[in-house]
């Protein structure tokens, strides 16, 4: 059960999501790791009955506003989008160069240790701060408050200028990430 207040209730709601990796790990500085992240978002969204309305992905989290498609079930697609992330980046992490592969690995691991599911590693922390977005404003300030966040971390002067971002999609730019407009 996760640990915070912050429930799915309905399974085809437009939500605000966080997924946070454990201890607040800085993966996502390198573009390879990135570039997982903005493909199975792609693969959920042409497979899975994804529909994305913003995104953006930082260094150490991701914020989705987000629904799924009738006949589908947004817990479903969460769990298996974190799934497949989460063993294709440690994959990646165990396999290819990364100066800090030992220490990640070592805190993965310890986070997986204290989970009965986890065999090995735990790389994604166990809520996803789902917030029901049931009406207009509200999707347009989580929109906005996701677009800005590169902007608040000081990484980016415009949020346009953030490449893991809706943002640029909202500026009429093509981004990673197949959006769709906001309602």
């Amino acid at each position: 059960m996760p640990a915070d207040n912050y429930f799915i209730t309905d399974q085809n709601a437009t939500y605000s999501l966080t997924f946070t990796v454990e201890d607040w790990i800085d993966v996502f500085t390198r573009k390879e790791y990135k570039i997982v992240v903005a493909d199975s978002l792609n693969y959920c969204i042409e497979n899975k009955g994804l529909e994305v309305f913003a995104w953006c992905l930082m260094s150490n989290h991701i914020h989705l506003v987000c629904r799924a498609k009738e006949n589908y079930r947004i817990s479903d697609i969460i769990r298996d989008f974190k799934k497949f992330t989460a063993k294709t980046i440690l994959k990646m992490i165990e396999k290819e160069p990364e100066s800090r592969k030992e220490w990640m690995l070592y805190r993965f691991r310890y986070a997986g240790k204290f989970d009965n599911r986890i065999k090995t590693y735990k790389f994604w922390q166990e809520t996803n701060h789902a917030i029901l977005l049931d009406n207009t404003k509200l999707i347009e300030q989580r929109i906005n408050y996701t677009h800005e966040n590169p902007v608040r971390a000081m990484i980016v002067f415009s949020a346009t200028d953030y490449l893991y971002s809706s943002a640029r999609d909202y500026a009429g730019e093509k981004g990673f990430v197949h959006v769709q407009a906001a309602l």
